[in-house]
């Protein structure tokens, strides 16, 4: 039995009906490397290994009224089978099918009396391959978190060893229950902490607040969020979704990486800041003012892969009202650092310091009266960015190779767009979410995103064939 912390619990209690809490993953399988991989073999495989992930046979047990985080209690009742189903794509079972499916799976919210997750065996897959669609509630894992617990099911090879480390389930075995009697208590006892927590939150906010306003001078900081240009985009979300993905060669990042002394994540910005830029202009929507991403950042230690939240977020002006890709590109690497910097200083750690504050029935009420009208002032910027690193080593679920892991995200008050990207396989996947209402053609975004990394990489060639001076 587990107590959620606060960022975990948090996720949780901002979601709402027309905002779920959980984040997917599309994976595409080449069957073929294993002569007998089948369904039942896959439901076989995930039933063998679950325990490595022990928050994946917990359900919640949520404390009356809200007024304490919920914990996660082992389910008694937990089979595999309840999470995983079998599904079809429509003919052809090309990307987009696969896309147009993914969407309509990602929007059906989880359902909260049962261990969060669930996974989609997708058949009829173009080239006689299939698909898996995963989903999970952000408060579980965010993801690195993700990405460590699929190599966990995941193989090195398509024919395992059949042994597996037991570590989870003794550490498991180390946790005790609260009786009803001692979690009310425990709930008191956070409501009388209440409000020095609550104090403490809102010192950290006024001093990042105090150290936007003392850094918006510096060239590349990020303005205070009644600062940031609106999009048609930044509106209230609605229920439904829409995605769509593109994939890049690693190799072509990392020359254009190499040859500007940039970072990976600096190229993944400028491409997907080229692909928002010149969706804006076609329909004359652009704003003098630059956009704003917001760049999730892992606080992890080197190796740590246990499940939870470990993820703060930094906005970094995004350079759209800069017209040259190349300087674009140098424009986003400067006020990334710049960034940085300043976040470094004044991070408040909101989730984490909102799910400690506040009981989940206060966040989930102003989440879904106050939010929708207050966020376009509070949100730090226009679109949320993740860069998750993969391996760069082929994997195999049940024996059958994965070609690739195209990542969806979740949709906050306002942000009716979200990018996450993962490097897998000398590839970079990108996955778009949004809500429809709000981007009419998100195809439009993901295929702009090959154009604009061959963009700069044409732009390194000529350099290195312009003839020296």
């Amino acid at each position: 039995m587990e107590q959620l912390p606060g960022a975990d619990a948090a996720f949780l209690a901002i979601e709402t009906p027309e905002a779920p809490g959980h984040v997917g993953g599309l994976t595409l399988l080449d069957p073929t490397t294993s002569p007998d991989f089948s369904f039942d073999k896959l439901v076989a495989t995930i039933s063998e290994r679950i325990h490595l992930a022990p928050r994946l046979t917990q359900t919640l047990r949520e404390v009356p009224l809200g007024l304490d985080r919920p914990y996660l209690v082992d389910d008694p009742d937990f089979d595999v089978r309840n999470h995983i189903r079998r599904i079809g794509v429509s003919s052809p079972g090309g990307l987009r099918e696969l896309a147009e499916l993914a969407s309509y799976l990602h929007a059906r919210p989880l359902h909260r009396d049962r261990p969060l997750w669930e996974l989609w065996f997708i058949e009829g897959v173009s080239d006689g391959r299939c698909a898996l669609f995963m989903k999970s509630h952000h408060c579980l894992m965010d993801g690195t978190a993700g990405a460590g617990m699929g190599e966990l099911i995941c193989d090195l090879e398509p024919e395992p060893p059949a042994a597996f480390a037991t570590a989870a389930d003794e550490e498991r075995d180390g946790q005790r229950n609260y009786s009803s009697l001692e979690i009310g208590l425990r709930a008191a006892v956070h409501l009388a902490q209440g409000p020095r927590k609550t104090l403490g939150f809102g010192a950290k906010l006024l001093r990042q607040t105090a150290g936007m306003l003392f850094n918006s001078s510096t060239e590349g900081a990020p303005p205070l969020p009644t600062s940031i240009p609106a999009t048609s985009f930044n509106r209230d979300v609605g229920p439904r979704r829409a995605f769509a993905a593109a994939s890049v060669a690693l190799d072509d990042v990392k020359t254009v990486k190499n040859h500007y002394e940039v970072t990976v994540n600096d190229v993944v910005l400028a491409i997907t800041g080229t692909a928002i830029r010149n969706y804006l202009l076609a329909r004359n929507e652009l704003p003098e003012e630059s956009l704003v991403s917001i760049i999730a950042v892992s606080k992890r230690a080197e190796g740590d892969g246990a499940l939870g939240n470990q993820v703060t977020t930094v906005p970094c002006v995004w350079a759209s009202d800069e017209p040259d890709p190349v300087e674009r590109l140098k424009k986003i690497h400067h006020n990334a650092a710049v960034s940085k910097e300043v976040c470094a200083n004044y991070d408040a750690e909101l989730l984490s310091g909102m799910g400690e504050a506040f009981p989940p029935v206060l966040t989930n009420l102003f989440m879904r009266n106050f939010a929708p009208s207050l966020a376009p002032a509070m949100t730090p910027g226009n679109v949320l960015v993740s860069n998750v690193r993969g391996t760069p080593v082929p994997l195999y679920v049940a024996g059958a190779r994965i070609e690739t892991m195209y990542p969806l995200s979740i949709l906050m008050p306002s942000q009716g767009l979200n990018i996450t990207v993962v490097s897998y396989m000398g590839k970079v996947d990108v996955g778009f979410i949004a809500d429809p209402d709000l981007v009419e053609d998100i195809w439009e975004l993901a295929e702009a995103v090959p154009r604009a990394l061959a963009e700069l990489v044409e732009a390194v060639e000529k350099e290195l064939q312009a003839p020296r001076a």
